[in-house]
């Protein structure tokens, strides 16, 4: 195993190359001295009804680090030049390159399995060209969208139905907050 440092903007890389499974690229974010924690903003959506607990129990809180997108943004820059999503999962101690900011089918399907698992489960979509919102944070309704989700065998891009409660299939999360006292590692497995 070997080991490279570089410096990448604001963000610390270290390159770790291992002989199996493949190589990893680690990005380390040191937290800053002194925290300011936010509510994340949601745009064009009715706040009133995202601020209401959903059905399953009231969500915990979900504090995550302002610049995690950004440096995000800059490991997925070369497949977004390319016109390739990039997809991530965020652990605790899944992009679209050239369209607007939603969840697509696909993006719903692989959300599914992670709030089944963990109700506090959120997606963030990361939308660069889109000139209104360049990201969104969501969660599919429950029980709306996780029942329509449950029952769908579908695979590959295809519509859904509406959630029988009326609801959408997934909302703007309104339990995630950004705090700038927050470290995080980035591991890029590609």
């Amino acid at each position: 195993m070997t080991q490279t440092d570089s410096k990448c903007e604001h963000i610390t890389v270290h390159t770790v190359t291992q002989t199996s499974p493949c190589p990893i690229l680690s990005c380390v974010e040191k937290a800053p001295k002194y925290a300011h924690v936010s509510l994340i903003p949601v745009a064009d959506s009715d706040q009133s009804s995202c601020n209401q607990p959903s059905a399953s129990g009231v969500l915990q809180d979900v504090h995550i680090s302002p610049l995690l997108m950004e440096d995000f943004l800059e490991l997925a820059r070369e497949n977004t030049e390319k016109d390739l999503e990039t997809c991530g999962v965020l652990g605790a101690f899944l992009t679209h390159p050239s369209q607007s900011c939603f969840m697509s089918s696909i993006d719903l399907h692989t959300h599914f399995s992670y709030q089944a698992m963990l109700p506090e489960a959120f997606a963030i979509v990361m939308a660069p060209t889109d000139q209104s919102r360049s990201y969104g944070i969501f969660r599919l309704s429950d029980p709306g969208g996780m029942s329509v989700l449950k029952e769908c065998e579908e695979s590959g891009f295809h519509p859904h139905g509406e959630p029988a409660d009326g609801s959408p299939i997934y909302e703007h999360c309104a339990n995630v907050y950004t705090n700038t006292n927050l470290r995080f590692e980035i591991f890029d497995l590609r």
